[in-house]
């Protein structure tokens, strides 16, 4: 696969974090999970998260969210410390939107009627709702199986769905967890160009976790690496695949990017 990614956001020249996590340290009952982890996702970045089963990705989503709290560190949005911020106020003051790996849609119902749903709670001018569904609808080319239900639809369509419904209330940051996983290459392909579009078109700040190396690296401008509860390289996707600690930590010696 070739890459998909055409230019990447190595640095900027006045950095302006939208999520820095600082010294964030975890434990579930006597099991570490996160220790000392520090990392910034700047304005309209695409970050990736990669590292074993169980290093904690999906764990920092949940604390972004705020479905946990961390033991100790802060977690702030464009410089305000949200640690104690409930759900609802993290993503309607700061607008976070999620893909989860796994649901974030309505089975039973449509995807039109998945898209209405979530639209009604969202969206403020009722008059928008139809003008924003029918923009979704065609911007992911939906429009053939508007009327299917949604357990009914493939995992691409699924997921084409759910960041679609991450998108109606305009979020300035989408969290991806495991968004190519179960997927074939054209769907997974079709996947990252839509990433990619997001942040050139829309400005849109992304943070992707996953565990399909190759597939993350085509489509973010810098990634962490985490490894025994630590962050152990962060970079650009040619600067990590010659890190020896990610490397040693993930990669291994026979890894190929392109």
């Amino acid at each position: 696969m070739g890459v998909i990614k055409k230019f990447r956001i190595k640095s900027f020249k006045n950095p302006q974090p939208f999520i820095s996590l600082e010294n964030i340290s975890l434990s579930f009952g006597k099991r570490k999970i996160l220790d000392n982890v520090s990392f910034k996702i700047n304005h309209g970045q695409i970050l990736g998260m990669l590292g074993p089963n169980g290093v904690g990705k999906s764990t920092i989503f949940n604390l972004i969210t705020g479905l946990i709290k961390p033991d100790f560190g802060k977690i702030k949005f464009e410089g305000i410390d949200v640690v104690d911020y409930p759900i609802y106020l993290r993503t309607t003051k700061f607008r976070i939107g999620y893909v989860p790996q796994y649901g974030g849609y309505f089975s039973d119902l449509t995807l039109l009627e998945n898209l209405k749903a979530i639209a009604e709670i969202v969206i403020d001018d009722k008059n928008l709702i139809h003008h924003k569904i029918d923009m979704l609808i065609a911007k992911f080319e939906l429009d053939a199986i508007r009327d299917i239900k949604a357990k009914f639809l493939s995992g691409g369509q699924k997921k084409k769905l759910v960041i679609a419904l991450a998108l109606l209330s305009d979020p300035k940051v989408l969290l991806l967890d495991e968004c190519f996983a179960a997927l074939d290459v054209l769907t997974i392909k079709m996947l990252q160009e839509i990433i990619v579009n997001l942040q050139t078109e829309s400005n849109i700040t992304i943070c992707i976790c996953d565990h399909q190396a190759r597939d993350l690296l085509s489509c973010v401008d810098v990634a962490v690496i985490l490894s025994n509860c630590k962050i152990v390289a962060q970079g650009s996707p040619n600067e990590l695949i010659n890190n020896t600690e990610a490397k040693n930590a993930y990669f291994g010696d026979s890894f190929k990017f392109n």
